[in-house]
């Protein structure tokens, strides 16, 4: 059950005066009985003082009839209990009782002390009278001799009486002071507890979204500072908030404003955030709370996911989602488990795409015929024409070289670019390829003065490959190779690496420039258009290769430094697996 701290701090107040009060109580009768007893005691030592003279000579006369009487008669009059015993601890005289019926008082320990030369005190209760007595005895003495002990006593029924008479006034007064400092405790209490109230009550407005809340204390201690703080605070918190406020809408109409569909999940694949874009294209207008799979029924999207969430880094996959094409881009957040998700809608692209290749084929197939006739037709009217007009044929034949081979690799391309085009994989050994491609070369090398270098690892493996597609790719970079380099040679590099080849095709050509190194392996892009012209260059030849290793599942890079050279460097694995 919780406690308030005005409950604690009273709580606290009433036991320091319950147990003051206690210890007040205790130790005030107890020292005031025995002050009180003291005081009586010295009393009586006194009174035997002032008896002893008289009753020294009664009992040095032996004279106990008449001892007896005075004593009888003195006690009822100061109403003291007076006793005299012999040296024995025989009783001779008595003011309540008769002697002879009292026994022997030698072992009563007042009257030891009284026959040892000291004042002997007790308080004990009484066999011959029945009640509690206060006793004093004092030794009898006469030129040194001890002639017995006069003992003298008082009914401690009358001292407890005065004594609980006294405890009472003190109890009240214990008591009227308990109370007052109780009124005490429960005014400083509340006066303590009430700026804390106010804290609280403060401090859940503050929560509850209200930083307009404020206190102000009429005191000058650390509850004061403490609300001087507590000002300040939501005054700093009030600015914060607005700020992030302020932010937070810009963030939402940002996110509102992105074309491309934006996808929030959190690690249980729940959807945290979303946009406006992406639920067009899911065609719901609440998909926040909910799973990704209860939205996006797509088993690609979900690998998309479960990829991102095992190996930790960003992927990228073309997807179709609701018949529509997306390219969706999935990075993951570590710092909160969460991913992110951009959907690009590249539908209106991937149809414009399709129109250009069917366009690209389509033309290509149209032009192949025309082409091919024209040719002809200069090939037999070369040999019919004067030499004045033979180099217009000349010009004429080489153009049409150039569209033919450009056809013929429109094609090609188009073919490879085909998501469905089959890989006829046979055991290849690279080195025996590279070398009859070599002869191939061989004319072209010796008219340029270069050399040809093919460095194969002695334990390089057997690759599963598409041996005519491969050979396609090594005429393509070898014939560009010879074309952009005047001085030096080419060397072939074949290396193992874990479960893949390594092919490397140095060249010491003329290099290319770094700001063409990104596009070069793009369809019609030449680094030089009109030295691509001279020699011939179509310029989808990288293309083709880059096609043809993407369909081997491999890579091709390059590397190359202008005036230096160029390295295309291939990994190809060594048991592709369709």
């Amino acid at each position: 059950m919780k406690k308030s701290l005005f409950a604690k701090s009273l709580g606290g107040y009433l036991l320091i005066i319950i147990l003051l009060s206690v210890l007040i109580l205790f130790f005030s009768f107890r020292t005031i009985r025995e002050y009180y007893i003291e005081s009586l005691t010295g009393d009586l030592t006194h009174l035997c003082f002032t008896l002893e003279t008289r009753i020294t000579s009664l009992v040095a006369e032996k004279r106990f009839p008449e001892l007896d009487a005075f004593v009888k008669d003195l006690g009822k009059h100061i109403k003291t209990r007076i006793t005299v015993i012999d040296p024995s601890g025989v009783v001779v005289a008595d003011s309540e009782k008769n002697p002879r019926d009292m026994e022997k008082h030698n072992l009563r320990a007042e009257i030891i002390h009284a026959l040892q030369g000291e004042v002997g005190q007790a308080v004990r209760f009484s066999s011959t009278v029945q009640q509690e007595m206060l006793y004093v005895a004092l030794p009898i003495k006469q030129k040194g001799l001890t002639l017995g002990v006069l003992r003298v006593s008082l009914f401690m029924k009358d001292i407890t009486a005065l004594l609980e008479k006294l405890q009472l006034n003190i109890l009240y007064s214990v008591l009227a002071i308990s109370i007052l400092a109780l009124f005490i405790a429960l005014f400083y209490s509340y006066n303590l507890t009430s700026p804390i109230r106010e804290l609280i009550a403060a401090s859940r407005r503050v929560a509850a979204g209200d930083f307009s809340a404020r206190v102000f204390m009429k005191r000058a201690d650390e509850l004061k500072e403490l609300g001087d703080s507590f000002n300040a605070m939501t005054e700093t918190l009030s600015s914060f908030f607005a700020e992030i406020s302020s932010q937070k809408e810009e963030l939402n109409n940002i996110i509102s404003s992105i074309q491309e569909g934006l996808l929030v999940l959190d690690r249980k694949g729940a959807i945290v955030l979303s946009n406006a874009s992406i639920r067009k294209a899911l065609q719901s207008s609440a998909v926040d709370g909910k799973f990704y799979w209860e939205v996006i029924r797509e088993p690609q999207f979900s690998a998309l996911i479960d990829r991102v969430a095992r190996d930790k880094t960003g992927c990228v996959d073309e997807l179709i989602i609701q018949g529509n094409a997306f390219l969706c881009s999935a990075t993951p957040l570590s710092s909160q488990e969460k991913t992110v998700v951009m959907c690009h809608d590249v539908t209106e692209l991937k149809r414009v795409e399709k129109i250009k290749k069917d366009f690209v084929v389509n033309v290509s197939h149209e032009l192949r015929t025309p082409l091919t006739a024209i040719k002809g037709f200069v090939e037999t009217i070369e040999d019919d024409i004067d030499d004045k007009n033979r180099g217009y044929l000349t010009i004429i034949r080489r153009n049409t070289d150039r569209l033919i081979n450009i056809v013929a690799d429109l094609l090609l391309l188009s073919e490879l670019e085909e998501k469905g085009v089959a890989l006829s994989l046979e055991a290849c050994d690279l080195k025996i390829m590279l070398e009859q491609m070599q002869k191939i070369f061989e004319p072209r090398l010796r008219g340029k003065r270069l050399s040809l270098t093919i460095q194969a690892d002695p334990a390089l493996p057997i690759v599963m490959a598409d041996a005519f597609k491969l050979e396609q790719v090594f005429v393509n970079l070898l014939d560009n190779a010879i074309k952009y380099t005047e001085t030096g040679g080419i060397t072939i590099s074949l290396l193992q690496r874990s479960g893949h080849v390594l092919i490397e095709i140095q060249d010491t050509g003329i290099g290319i420039p770094r700001e063409h190194l990104s596009r070069i392996f793009e369809r019609f892009y030449v680094v030089d258009a009109s030295r691509s012209k001279q020699l011939g260059g179509t310029g989808l030849g990288l293309s083709i290769v880059k096609h043809i290793i993407l369909l081997h599942s491999g890579t091709i890079e390059v590397t190359s430094t202008a005036g230096q050279g160029t390295k295309f460097i291939i990994t190809l694995p060594i048991n592709l697996s369709l």
